[in-house]
């Protein structure tokens, strides 16, 4: 077992009839919600070489318009992953949902996580009902995660009330990599990296479309500190973020992706991801095989990428015991 794998999902069955009830049986216009089982993650865990899962929940994420209901389904989600770790503490561990956009729920259940549960880190939607990760609304569940060192994972999911950009496709084969490009930019340029250096934030499939646009950002800049959108003073680095941030490559990054972040991102911030069960297992391993066939990674980088670089960035961690 070679890897470490931070973009994985379960489904428990509770959280699938929330989904059904909520009309959601084919969330972000998926043909259907996939079957999970934990013993089936574990066969499939086998085929890829992982040793071990960081589990979090998918889009749509918790909540669904009802405050009180998304913080229940929270609780209980954050409730069956610390059971599934008690169950398999070699194999699994986890990212605690939080019930975004109600900030003071989401942080009240990510303290309760973290240092009631063992959670080991945080799963946030690209945006909750509307509100991106540039909010200052955001910052008390920012400033958490940085105070325990815990990594913010972030998922793409559909922009809200707004399905119709996707084009009638399902929205995981593009409208995914806009929306995690729409975010994380929102969350580079409005500061929150650099009031919160402690904060750790992954980005999913190989950082999107931001390895390419990167330039392009850098270049309109300028812009912002001269009367644009932002408040006069000189925004961020883009480019500077892209060597802070961490980046799993979940999806098909190979073989163009994976040479455009390479190019801008820290190897040592670079993480397995296979995104089952959304991606079937047969994909999985044909995926890993394209990754373990590239000639962008030596022995060297691919060891880190694999389990390496996940060893580090989760031994920085400080979270609580389950009780």
């Amino acid at each position: 077992m070679t890897r470490i794998d931070v973009h994985v999902h379960f489904v428990p069955d509770f959280y699938r009839a929330a989904l059904v009830e909520a009309g959601l049986s084919r969330p972000d216009g998926i043909k259907a919600i996939p079957p999970w089982s934990a013993e089936e993650a574990l066969a499939t865990m086998d085929r890829l070489h992982v040793s071990r899962s960081y589990l979090s929940i998918s889009s749509p994420g918790v909540h669904f318009g009802d405050d009180a209901a998304a913080a229940a389904l929270a609780r209980r989600c954050n409730e069956e992953a610390a059971e599934l770790t008690a169950h398999h503490p070699e194999r699994f561990a986890w990212f605690a949902s939080v019930p975004l956009p109600d900030v003071d729920a989401a942080a009240a259940e990510a303290e309760h996580a973290l240092d009631r549960l063992g959670a080991n880190g945080l799963v946030v939607e690209t945006n909750a009902r509307g509100q991106y990760l540039g909010d200052p609304a955001l910052e008390p569940l920012y400033a958490l995660a940085a105070a325990r060192r815990v990594p913010v994972f972030v998922h793409p999911t559909t922009p809200f009330e707004a399905e119709h950009l996707a084009l009638g496709y399902p929205r995981p084969m593009l409208e995914f990599l806009f929306e995690t490009t729409r975010s994380i930019t929102d969350l580079v340029l409005s500061g929150v990296l650099q009031r919160h250096p402690d904060l750790r934030v992954i980005v999913p499939h190989a950082g999107a479309a931001l390895p390419v646009l990167a330039n392009r950002i850098e270049l309109l800049l300028p812009i912002l500190a001269e009367g644009g959108p932002g408040d006069g003073t000189a925004p961020p680095s883009m480019r500077e973020a892209l060597r802070a941030l961490h980046f799993d490559l979940a999806g098909a990054p190979v073989h163009e992706l994976l040479r455009s972040l390479l190019s801008v991102a820290d190897p040592d911030r670079i993480h397995y991801g296979s995104d089952y069960p959304f991606t079937p297992p047969d994909a999985c391993v044909r995926l890993a095989e394209r990754l373990d066939s590239s000639d962008l990674l030596d022995a060297d980088l691919r060891a880190r990428i694999d389990s390496a670089n996940a060893e580090a960035l989760f031994a920085r961690a400080t979270v609580g015991a389950r009780s």
